[in-house]
């Protein structure tokens, strides 16, 4: 058969393949896109997991600060019981006056180091607390910066499968809000 020998070629055909050599094709170009989103989102995600690990780390020490505070009060107010129990047997027995006044002064003496001591766990604790909401406050906004990250992700696929360059406009500005909110997480 003779047409077998042949190839014909049609304009259509050879103005596809022309195209083809010349310019990079649109799913090449949404491919490099979604890595390049891929890259920013896992970034993003690293960033927001840590600030909640800071976030829990400071929580603790919070809680850990405040136990100890608690500790220390328990003891300062065992001391301060002591404390009143020597002067009572003092005042009702004037034998050991002498007695129950130094064991008063001692009582007394530890009672306000122990206060001292758990004043200051109690701002330690304060202090953590502080620490671990400031720790957390970017959290949101990395949150909300990788879900405009995931829609352009998403955006671009669907770009891919039908072929509408308009879709890929909205892949870039959803990109484009969710690194804007991840670098103001930062400021």
């Amino acid at each position: 058969m003779p047409e077998d020998d042949y190839d014909i070629r049609g304009a259509h055909e050879e103005a596809v393949e022309e195209h083809a050599r010349h310019h990079e094709p649109l799913s090449q170009r949404i491919a490099l896109f979604s890595a390049v989103l891929a890259t920013l989102g896992a970034i993003v995600s690293f960033l927001g997991g840590h600030t909640q690990n800071d976030a829990l780390y400071y929580k603790n020490e919070a809680v850990l600060m405040k136990a100890r505070a608690s500790d220390s009060w328990a003891y300062y107010q065992a001391e301060d019981i002591k404390r009143h129990l020597s002067e009572a047997i003092a005042t009702l027995a004037p034998a050991s006056a002498n007695a129950g006044a130094a064991y008063a002064k001692k009582y007394a003496d530890r009672a306000r180091a122990l206060r001292t001591k758990a004043e200051a766990y109690d701002r330690k604790s304060e202090d953590a607390d502080a620490e671990s909401r400031r720790a957390l406050s970017p959290h949101t906004k990395l949150a909300i910066a990788m879900t405009f990250i995931q829609v352009a992700i998403a955006l671009a696929s669907i770009t891919a499968l039908t072929k509408r360059r308009w879709l890929l406009w909205g892949a870039g500005g959803s990109a484009a809000v969710g690194v804007l909110l991840s670098i103001i997480a930062w400021l």
